[in-house]
């Protein structure tokens, strides 16, 4: 059960195309946001869509997948965990973030 304790699985699409980066240590980050729907019927009967958001970063081996295959408006499903983290705006104020970091990810439809 431990494998359990912070996994993620996401289908969804890009909302834009990713942004990847080889670091100075040479490992490569690639970033993107992805939209995830889910679809429900109100009170009324009425289909209602929702869709979330997801920040995901994908590192290595995965980022270099990222950066050949996947671009804006494309279906991928990715398994990963979630992480949290902080950071100082170039203002001084600290800022909290969730990521989904990807360890695999999987190209869907065309």
């Amino acid at each position: 059960m431990n494998a359990l304790r912070n996994k993620v699985q996401l289908i969804g699409n890009l909302g834009k195309d990713p942004e990847v980066i080889t670091l100075e240590s040479g490992k490569k980050l690639a970033r993107f946001s992805l939209a995830t729907n889910e679809h429900r019927k109100n009170a009324e009967g009425e289909k209602i869509t929702e869709t979330t958001w997801h920040n995901v970063i994908a590192w290595n081996r995965v980022a270099e997948i990222v950066e050949k295959y996947v671009a804006k408006g494309q279906e991928v499903a990715l398994e990963g965990k979630l992480s949290n983290r902080r950071y100082e705006t170039k203002e001084g104020q600290t800022r909290y973030i969730t990521e989904v970091v990807a360890y695999e990810i999987l190209m869907m439809g065309k």
